[in-house]
């Protein structure tokens, strides 16, 4: 079963290679959608794919890469669309 949520993240989520590293996560678990830094200091993205894989990329995104302090991730479920045809580093 295929899934999509809209997540965003706060805390020191930026200048700490987040995005990158989301997509390298999406990319290694065979998602789609995309990633990008918010003017308000949040990282936003969009994830769909099966729904275990998309779960676990929510997971990843509480805790984020190695110099990120994730202080919360608000998680909006949405009906999946198949909008996209691999994972993509917005701006």
């Amino acid at each position: 079963m295929n899934a999509r949520v809209h997540i965003f993240v706060s805390g020191k989520v930026q200048g700490v290679f987040f995005r990158s590293s989301t997509k390298n996560k999406a990319d290694e678990l065979g998602l789609s959608g995309w990633v990008r830094n918010l003017q308000d200091g949040r990282v936003e993205a969009v994830f769909e794919g099966e729904e275990k894989k998309v779960e676990k990329m929510v997971e990843w995104c509480r805790k984020g890469p190695e110099y990120a302090r994730v202080t919360g991730v608000e998680v909006i479920p949405e009906p999946y669309k198949g909008e996209f045809s691999g994972f993509l580093l917005r701006r």
